[in-house]
């Protein structure tokens, strides 16, 4: 249970902040950026949600995936060790499939995509494409974090704030920000469908493939 009495402490007035195993790190590590790029992503997926012009369905899909956002964050802030005093939270190969599940669930409702999309249509897919373009962003984070700490656990004897990443805390994100793209396709259904890209704003006609 988590018991926040607190929401201040001055511990982080140094340019440092805490990591999962209580190991310091800079406010600018890479594993940091992750998680927060996560928590943004959690957060406008809440926006969306609230807007209110989301199917039921598709909101409930959501907050099953806020809720894993969380963990996501949880992951990506907790060093891989070789042990632990008490087992972390770590992202599951299983969430991913059960993304890739969503993805080919809701793409049945929608014809096949022949034209780049604006986003845009309901305030909910908008939104969603706002979540999808903070997803991509908290992927290409975890990506970094992986590229400075790797994915192996640290041994016994290290220190804390050591050890690499899950990596599939990235592959997650991914998933994720396929879904949310979706989802914004799915939530534009009852507007009669995409806001279609018009090349050179409308201006001009789409350029001939076949002139070299």
């Amino acid at each position: 249970m988590v018991n926040l009495t607190r929401i201040y402490t001055r511990t982080g007035d140094d340019g440092t902040t805490a990591l999962g195993d209580n190991g310091r790190t800079t406010k600018t590590d890479p594993r940091l950026e992750a998680y927060a790029d996560t928590d943004e992503t959690n957060s406008q997926i809440g926006v969306a949600v609230a807007s209110g012009s989301l199917p039921a369905e598709v909101a409930q899909t959501l907050t099953r995936i806020q809720n894993d956002l969380f963990d996501v964050g949880a992951d990506l802030c907790m060093p891989l060790r070789e042990s632990y005093e008490w087992e972390p939270l770590r992202v599951q190969e299983a969430w991913i499939d059960e993304l890739e599940a969503d993805c080919d669930r809701y793409n049945e409702e929608l014809e096949p995509l022949r034209s780049f999309i604006l986003p845009g249509g309901t305030p909910g897919a908008a939104q969603l494409h706002v979540a999808r373009t903070v997803a991509r962003r908290a992927e290409r984070a975890a990506w970094r974090a992986l590229e400075e700490y790797g994915d192996a656990p640290a041994g016994a004897d290290a220190g804390k704030g050591e050890g690499g990443v899950n990596p599939l805390t990235a592959r997650y994100l991914n998933r994720l920000s396929d879904l949310l793209f979706i989802l914004g396709r799915v939530a534009n259904l009852s507007v009669g469908g995409d806001v279609l890209w018009q090349p050179g704003g409308g201006r001009a006609e789409a350029p001939d493939k076949g002139r070299r």
